[in-house]
């Protein structure tokens, strides 16, 4: 049995700008902005959550089954898919666009300039549920809106359980759209800042919302996790990362760690241990999915910060 992660699949351009924009831009001229940054370190990252979720389910032995929509430009990262043992069997090339791509500027103040180019991304309800088998749990992660409305509605026909993972695609949704997605998903996973624009849009508290879905999750960063159950709150200790460098991709890497646990049925406080887990393993690398380890490497890190053996 597999999970199936519905979500984008992205290059992330990162690009360190060796001064500071507040240096080059005048405020009293922004309406006639024209600047230009030299940028002498740039790289380039395979992600998107779909690709990130998928990444980090995989090094825990979790069988994952992607669902996306890429561009011609998409080979690079189907060889990287290739050498880690991903499946590529339900990601879809759009002929005639490009793959979904982030163009990110960052200077000395860790300010950051961003632009984005959805791309294929704007086809991804091209895709259906029903096209991949032996699925025990999905999710949906920010992707085109049309994808994510239809992807959402034939998990829940198909009675399937799923996570409904808004991230940065929330904005795109109103409150009703919320109620209408909260409705359909058996958990729902938000970071603290996203869970306040979702109860200002929806009116729901946590405890509204507990009885609503089987699971609320709460990402907090360093300050951990709150999993809001119908039974009970459970407060998760965030893992000490050896080195923070790069928080980019942590979330999708907590995501990988909770589909883990959802698709063996692992109790919640030890679900939420090992997705907090994962999340600090990829803090301590640049880049989305650059981190590795073995399964006995992550059994130790983990009886190292939470003082109990993991069973897996």
């Amino acid at each position: 049995m597999s999970a199936l992660i519905c979500g984008s699949y992205a290059y992330d351009t990162i690009m360190v700008f060796n001064d500071k924009f507040k240096n080059h831009i005048l405020p009293e001229h922004v309406h006639i902005l024209n600047v230009s940054f030299l940028v002498p370190d740039m790289r380039r990252e395979f992600g998107g959550c779909a690709g990130n979720i998928a990444y980090n389910l995989n090094l825990l032995g979790g069988k994952a089954q992607a669902m996306a929509t890429v561009g011609k430009d998409f080979a690079p990262y189907a060889e990287w898919m290739d050498k880690c043992g991903l499946s590529r069997e339900h990601v879809l090339v759009v002929d005639n666009s490009y793959t979904a791509q982030a163009f990110i500027t960052t200077d000395m103040d860790d300010n950051q300039i961003t632009a984005f180019h959805p791309g294929a991304m704007s086809h991804s309800h091209l895709n259906k549920v029903s096209d991949a088998k032996g699925v025990r749990v999905g999710i949906v992660s920010p992707d085109g809106r049309e994808g994510m409305i239809e992807h959402a509605l034939q998990f829940s026909s198909a009675g399937i359980p799923f996570v409904f993972d808004p991230g940065q695609g929330l904005p795109m949704f109103d409150g009703n759209d919320l109620l209408a997605f909260i409705e359909q998903a058996s958990w729902v996973i938000v970071n603290d800042y996203e869970w306040q624009m979702m109860q200002q849009r929806t009116g729901l508290t946590p405890e509204q919302m507990r009885g609503r879905v089987k699971a609320l999750i709460i990402t907090k960063g360093s300050q951990g996790s709150t999993i809001y159950t119908a039974e009970a709150v459970h407060e998760i200790p965030a893992a000490k990362a050896q080195n923070v460098y790069d928080p980019t991709g942590c979330g999708d890497a907590f995501r990988g760690g909770l589909l883990y646990g959802l698709m063996n049925d692992i109790d919640w406080e030890t679900t939420g241990r090992i997705s907090s887990l994962m999340g600090a393993l990829k803090i301590e690398h640049y880049g989305t999915q650059n981190h590795s380890f073995t399964l006995n490497e992550f059994k130790a890190r983990f009886q190292e910060n939470f003082g109990y053996e993991l069973m897996l």
